[in-house]
């Protein structure tokens, strides 16, 4: 096993409750690791036989323009289209932060944070 880590990805959006946070948009971050058998393509060096971060990144910008009202919402979008589009990923964490929350105080950032893992197929 092993992890691959694609962190601080920065993305501006519309997501939100507010009327206001949809029509405006701001910025989030989101870090997101994967675990998945990495054995295979450290002996062949093949992008083929891992998990590819650069569609990990794109899943996440992909995913975090559709707009919703909760960053849950969002980090279950992006969990599900991992584990359905990477059959390598066994478990997937990622933390949705929204920068600079509009909740009346001095925040630097609000985060949700989820796990996924693949059900095992035994018989």
């Amino acid at each position: 096993m092993g992890k691959i880590k694609v962190e601080n990805i920065r993305v501006f959006a519309n997501h939100g409750c507010l009327q206001e946070e949809t029509k405006i948009g701001s910025d989030y971050r989101v870090d997101l690791e994967v675990k998945a058998n990495l054995k295979t393509s450290a002996k062949t060096d093949e992008l083929s036989d891992t998990v590819d971060y650069v569609f990990l990144n794109k899943v996440v910008r992909e995913e975090m323009a559709i707009p919703s009202k909760l960053l849950e919402t969002v980090a279950k979008r992006i969990l599900d289209r991992i584990f359905s589009e990477d059959n390598m990923v066994t478990k997937a964490t990622i933390s949705v932060s929204k920068i600079n929350p509009p909740i009346g105080g001095d925040v630097e950032m609000v985060t949700i944070k989820m796990d996924k893992k693949r059900k095992s197929h035994s018989k």
